[in-house]
């Protein structure tokens, strides 16, 4: 019996090394590699085929246009969000990995979409964390068809594939991938190398035998995936379930998609029938009072294939401190300071004394440029106590020199917000539609003193 194999794991970036070292030499975090055992394959006979050893099979090449796409259609999951954000639905053979905060509701989502889809097709839903009872007693409060729903409690992922084999499953969950094991790794469940080889073995039987297969992930306190970074690496889809304890909202993005748009969002609503998508996600995000105040005003942002209309909030107020402080919620605080500069230089509007405080309403979280015309309007109607007119939306990426550059997708913007009763926007002079947009005013500015002015 030969010697066994070991090797050394970075958790974080997964690098890998040949014996341990404190600090990892590829992304400098400390005290992240551990050790785990190389899984043994069995060689091939000499002169031999290598089919039917080590889960091998034998492969031919083909061009492009010989590949049959045919075979492969998507399956819708039964929400239009979900499908919005797999990029159209379910592709067979693709592995899927769902994270979130504990409660976010992850096991709850792909329990109804698994009970939806057992109606007309095979499905298969694995638990690891809870027992087969505990499930049942969830479907039941949830009101879930359960007849169909073929489960199992089982955490050895052989076990789990062989069986799988006999159910011929068209989609199978699997939850979560944190408790799941090989028996050929030595190490603990949720290690770096159980929750790596797990997830390697889980992927290639989603590939070889046309099973969908999605898998729950836990997060770090930082809200990214545990688990080393390979696990996002081997996976097709990788997606976050996102909502704080204190709204009843959930948001479902796309980090990572090899079959349709990143970034993509879908937004859903908990209640006691669990989760229910919302098909209009600007109408929650523009709850606002009756009263317009200074310091607040809609923006039309662009999260993966649509628009989106949500409302951005700034506080201007003296310091008492030497060190004036910046906080934003839902936003860069690098971005801000590089607009506050940009304000002071070419707005001629000084802050340096005054603490700012930026907020997104609604737990959105804004990563794109078009965001920085509607948060200096704010910040300029916080300042000086001027609220702004409250049927109006502002967009525009704003330059260093001062420049209102263009946004992707303008007369889309504009006409969603023209859609939900806004009768003016402040856009950027190549962001100008040539039509009219019925019942909506557009004003074209070119610099940060043209926006300023059109806006107070």
């Amino acid at each position: 019996m030969g010697k066994k194999k070991t090797a050394f794991v970075c958790s974080d970036c997964g690098a890998e090394f040949a014996r341990w070292q404190g600090q990892c030499s590829e992304c400098k975090a400390w005290n992240t590699i551990t050790e785990f055992r190389v899984p043994s394959v069995k060689a091939a006979p000499r002169g031999g085929t290598m089919a039917g050893y080590a889960g091998v099979v034998e492969a031919k090449v083909q061009t492009l246009d010989e590949v049959n796409l045919e075979s492969l259609p998507r399956f819708s999951t039964g929400f239009k969000e979900f499908d919005r954000v797999l990029g159209g639905g379910v592709v067979p053979g693709s592995a899927i990995l769902i994270g979130g905060e504990p409660g976010a509701g992850k096991s709850t989502l792909l329990l109804q979409t698994m009970c939806l889809l057992a109606e007309s097709m095979s499905t298969l839903y694995v638990t690891g964390e809870e027992s087969l009872q505990q499930v049942a007693m969830r479907a039941k409060r949830l009101g879930l068809p359960t007849n169909k729903l073929r489960t199992l409690a089982e955490t050895n992922v052989e076990s789990i594939c062989q069986l799988a084999l006999r159910e011929k499953p068209a989609i199978m969950v699997i939850d979560s991938i944190q408790v799941m094991h090989m028996s050929d790794v030595q190490s603990a469940p949720g290690s770096v190398s159980q929750v790596r080889e797990s997830a390697a073995y889980l992927t290639r039987f989603a590939k070889q035998n046309q099973v969908a297969i999605i898998m729950v992930g836990h997060v770090t306190k930082d809200g990214s995936l545990a688990g080393p970074k390979v696990l996002e690496h081997c996976i097709d889809c990788s997606i976050l379930l996102e909502g704080s304890s204190d709204s009843r909202f959930r948001t479902l993005r796309g980090n990572k998609n090899r079959f349709g748009a990143v970034n993509e969002l879908g937004v859903f609503a908990m209640t006691g029938q669990g989760l229910k998508e919302v098909s209009n996600p600007s109408a929650i995000f523009l709850n606002r009072g009756e009263e317009q105040t200074p310091g607040s005003l809609v923006m039309v942002i662009w999260e993966g294939t649509r628009p989106l209309l949500v409302e951005v909030q700034a506080l201007v107020d003296y310091s008492q401190l030497a060190n004036p402080r910046r906080v934003t919620v839902g936003l860069e605080q690098n971005r801000l300071a590089m607009l506050l500069a940009v304000l002071h230089r070419h707005g001629g509007l000084q802050v340096a004394d005054q603490d700012v405080f930026v907020n997104v309403v609604g737990g959105v979280k804004v990563s794109e440029t078009s965001a920085d015309l509607a948060l200096i309007a704010a910040l300029v109607s916080s300042f000086k106590n001027h609220a702004l007119e409250r049927q109006m939306v502002v967009f525009g990426e704003v330059g260093l020199g001062g420049e209102i550059r263009p946004v992707p997708s303008g007369q889309e913007r504009l006409r969603e917000a023209a859609k939900h009763g806004f009768k003016r926007a402040i856009v950027p002079i190549a962001n100008k539609p040539k039509d009219a947009i019925e019942g909506m005013e557009v004003v074209a500015v070119a610099s940060l003193s043209d926006a300023l002015e059109a806006l107070f």
